[in-house]
């Protein structure tokens, strides 16, 4: 079976332009201080975005073992179309709008949970599972690709036009993925009546495995959080005049990560990487006080996009690794949900400290929150064959 097929070619441009879109709205708290808002606001209403994508998990993950991942896949993509071009209709103070402002968030954040989750369940169907780590890694370039591009398109979009003409955009990125996933066939009729009857969502949360990798992920979600939600405000307390270059420094960093390293943990086992993720993400938490210069925002961008090009798919190896096709949206779902959750935990509980104390506070906060993962890879169960996953 062939890792690299035209169906994985198509899917991995989607997701380009799809996370492009998502990753657009890293300059959303700029429109927020705009309206009047404060490092809180940003967080209540960053973070209900990611609320909304964590608890509707269950359910997007049982449609997608249900009625397929493309289907599922193109009722995501039509909400993240429509719902950049409702902001349009915001005007005025934050005040004026502040709960329809929430209520598009919480739709907004379940297009992204249909997007996410069939996405990496649709892709994880087509790779031998032999080649989990690199297949999921290099699927996983798309993505931070697009955390790099959104910001370097939209930015200068929104400088020069204003966000009337960034929210156009957004919406443009998103409907390039609906249109460009239409030709890859779905395998669901064909696949879907293989293997046992599935778990519940939850039945499958409530197992060892599941409650570690959900934990660990919903961690890094935290640390996801710092970088996604207070990076643009920060760069800006220190008139640095690029702040797309800390995305590009992490996306550049996590994409090389993929190349270079992608077969790695395929070879030493997922347990043997993660730990080298979580202390060079937290790692780069730590410096983002220290920088002054758009040099120093560049280099540790870098830093963190070298955490989160080791982290992402070893953690999703580690969770979807010998599960059936029947629980396979499920497991995503509960990996997913786990860096969403952290994500909205992140977003209110920074939101808090920075308010209280400052960036630097906030940062340390998030860089310690995210070491916490070593301690839970210790329950982890010993992959079989001992210290490297055996491939099947």
């Amino acid at each position: 079976m062939k890792l690299y097929t035209p169906a994985f070619a198509v899917l991995f441009l989607a997701n380009l332009a799809l996370v492009s879109s998502f990753s657009s709205f890293f300059l959303f708290p700029l429109f927020i201080l705009e309206r009047g808002g404060s490092d809180r606001d940003i967080g209540i209403i960053m973070g209900i975005f990611a609320l909304a994508s964590a608890l509707c998990r269950p359910w997007v993950a049982e449609m997608i073992d249900r009625i397929g991942r493309k289907r599922s896949y193109s009722i995501g993509c039509i909400i993240m179309t429509l719902l950049p071009l409702f902001h349009l209709l915001l005007q005025g103070p934050l005040t004026n709008y502040y709960p329809a402002l929430l209520l598009l968030r919480i739709v907004h954040g379940i297009g992204l949970a249909i997007c996410f989750t069939s996405v990496f369940t649709f892709i994880i169907d087509l790779i031998p599972v032999q080649r989990l780590n690199e297949g999921i890694g290099i699927f996983g370039t798309s993505g931070l690709i697009g955390l790099a591009l959104g910001p370097l398109i939209t930015e200068p979009i929104l400088f020069n036009y204003g966000f009337s003409a960034f929210f156009l955009a957004a919406s443009g990125l998103a409907a390039a993925a609906f249109f460009l996933h239409l030709p890859v066939p779905d395998q669901h009729r064909l696949l879907s009546s293989e293997g046992p009857v599935s778990a519940s969502f939850f039945a499958l949360l409530k197992t060892r495995k599941m409650l570690i990798s959900g934990g660990i992920a919903l961690l890094f979600g935290v640390g996801l959080a710092a970088t996604g939600n207070f990076i643009a405000p920060f760069a800006q307390t220190k008139d640095l005049s690029y702040i797309s270059l800390y995305f590009f420094a992490y996306a550049t960093a996590a994409v090389g990560t993929r190349i270079f390293l992608g077969r790695l943990a395929d070879r030493v086992g997922e347990n043997q990487i993660i730990p080298w993720g979580l202390a060079l993400a937290a790692a780069g938490l730590v410096m983002v006080p220290l920088v002054q210069t758009n040099l120093l925002l560049l280099m540790v961008g870098f830093l963190f996009g070298i955490g989160h090009g080791l982290l992402f798919p070893a953690l999703n190896a580690m969770a979807i690794r010998d599960e059936p096709y029947s629980t396979r949206g499920k497991v995503t779902g509960i990996f997913t949900g786990g860096i969403d959750s952290g994500a909205f935990i992140g977003a209110i509980l920074l939101g808090m400290v920075g308010d209280l104390a400052g960036y630097t506070s906030l940062f340390i906060c998030a860089a310690l929150l995210l070491s916490g993962g070593h301690l839970l890879l210790r329950f982890q169960c010993p992959p079989r064959g001992g210290s490297r996953t055996a491939p099947t």
